[in-house]
């Protein structure tokens, strides 16, 4: 966001000052590429193969590696489906390391457009893991939810949601 707001900032910038001369803009265009350059590290972006993601149910795993995103050339967004691979595990869990599972990404930091206009975004990326048929495997969901899992068919997950965004 910081950085879509200052490129449009400073192409604002560069038009107005276009005509006072090249030593001006090319000040402008400096500060522009240093301000760009320092937002570099808070692009948001899909949720694509070799992502790391933070399970937050109750299955055993703490965290898992994306292996495939489901459904989407570009990756995986809200709601979507991945195959991931479990690299944390607890020691009595039902999930153990080294296990290939299904997961529905519950939180993503890129941000998603809804309908009144707003937008929706999380500090960290989290899945909760389901069966191929689409069933937690946990009994308990750790964290808010969006509700733009029921569009998606992820009822039960809603369900066992603490809180819903």
């Amino acid at each position: 966001m910081a950085g879509f707001l200052a490129s449009k900032c400073s192409h604002v910038g560069r038009s107005l000052l276009g005509g006072l001369g090249n030593k001006l803009s090319a000040t402008v265009s400096t500060q522009y590429e240093m301000a760009n350059n320092s937002f570099l590290s808070q692009i948001r972006s899909f949720i694509q193969m070799r992502t790391v993601l933070k399970v937050v149910d109750n299955s055993g795993a703490k965290k898992v590696m994306c292996i495939q995103a489901l459904k989407g050339k570009k990756g995986a967004r809200l709601g979507d489906t991945i195959v991931a691979s479990v690299k944390e595990a607890y020691p009595n869990g039902k999930v153990k390391k080294g296990k290939v599972v299904y997961g529905v990404v519950v939180r993503a930091a890129m941000q998603k457009g809804r309908c009144d206009g707003s937008e929706v975004k999380f500090d960290d990326n989290a899945v909760v893991l389901v069966d191929k048929q689409g069933q937690p495997i946990g009994t308990r969901v750790f964290g808010p939810v969006p509700h733009e899992l029921r569009r998606k068919k992820h009822v039960k997950i809603l369900s066992l949601a603490g809180h819903i965004a």
